[in-house]
């Protein structure tokens, strides 16, 4: 089945247009719009760049400020894999920077101290001493094993994703999807199908993921996510690659699939699924969402082509 028509598209592309920031307009002409143009993605990209190799200035919308934070990573990593560029100089650098704010337990925190100043979501706390953030850790590392970077940094970070992905017995569905990242990357192909395995059960038998969403009730909310914040199959499988891809039916994708090209507004933006806080970041954050449900809906068309 085909998943995006033209009609989507250009209506996605209107919203983009109309509502965009420069860096999701750039990625937008980059990824469907046939613009070659790396430069003026990484340029864009650029501009929520730190001094000291971060990335801040509300990149990740949810996080304010001028101090860059580890949350903000993994949309840099997004875009610097598409476009080819997670590697060199840009790879070592973000890596150095990761390596300063590492916690002792070898992970990286959400956040930072460094946070505390600016404005950010009620439910992001601060912690004075971070700890390390499997949430945050698996999101980093996945992209950076999966285009073979070499950091001494990244051995110390991988053996962190290894062992609390080891340890989970209780999860929810932003840290189970964390986790894919990471075990669709590491280079140890057997233990991350055995791990997947049983995260993948966790997922059904904690039933944080909506196998029909015509039946919203058979689902459970994770504790301080938004009333009807459910994550469907697609969520955790992005692509028909994925290890999670095994953890549902044919029938279970397709219907979460239907389900997320159904979620295209009149505007032809989509929706932001999760809690909102301020007008401002809701606004910056759907086009980024639309691009990630375009990209989905891709993956999967060029799986039955």
């Amino acid at each position: 089945m085909t998943w995006i028509d033209d009609g989507m598209l250009e209506r996605a592309g209107r919203f983009l247009w109309a509502s965009g920031r420069v860096l999701e307009q750039r990625r937008f002409a980059f990824l469907f719009g046939g613009a070659d143009d790396r430069a003026g993605v990484l340029t864009a990209l650029d501009a929520y760049g730190t001094p000291d190799g971060g990335f801040a200035f509300g990149l990740e919308p949810d996080v304010r400020g001028p101090a860059a934070q580890p949350i903000s990573v993994p949309s840099a990593l997004r875009v610097l894999e598409e476009t080819g560029a997670l590697h060199g100089d840009r790879a070592r650098r973000l890596c150095d920077w990761l390596a300063g704010v590492t916690a002792p337990d070898g992970g990286v925190p959400a956040v930072l101290p460094s946070l505390r100043p600016y404005p950010r979501p009620p439910w992001l706390p601060v912690p004075d001493e971070p700890a390390g953030d499997l949430l945050a850790t698996g999101q980093i590392v996945g992209p950076l094993l999966r285009c073979g970077i070499d950091h001494p940094w990244l051995k110390t970070a991988t053996d962190f994703c290894r062992h609390s992905i080891e340890r989970l017995r209780q999860t929810h569905p932003y840290e189970a999807e964390a986790a894919v990242d990471f075990l669709d990357a590491v280079p140890d192909r057997a233990w991350a199908r055995r791990q997947a395995a049983r995260l993948g059960d966790l997922v059904r038998e904690q039933r944080i993921v909506l196998l029909d969403p015509a039946h919203p009730e058979r689902a459970a909310v994770a504790p301080g996510y938004a009333p009807g914040e459910h994550h469907l199959p697609h969520d955790f499988a992005r692509s028909p690659g994925s290890v999670a891809r095994a953890w549902f039916t044919d029938a279970e994708l397709a219907r979460g699939l239907e389900h997320l090209a159904a979620q295209q507004r009149e505007d032809g933006g989509w929706p932001v699924p999760w809690a909102k806080w301020s007008a401002t970041t809701e606004v910056e954050a759907r086009p980024g969402v639309t691009l990630g449900a375009l990209l989905t809906l891709r993956a999967y068309d060029e799986e039955s082509g």
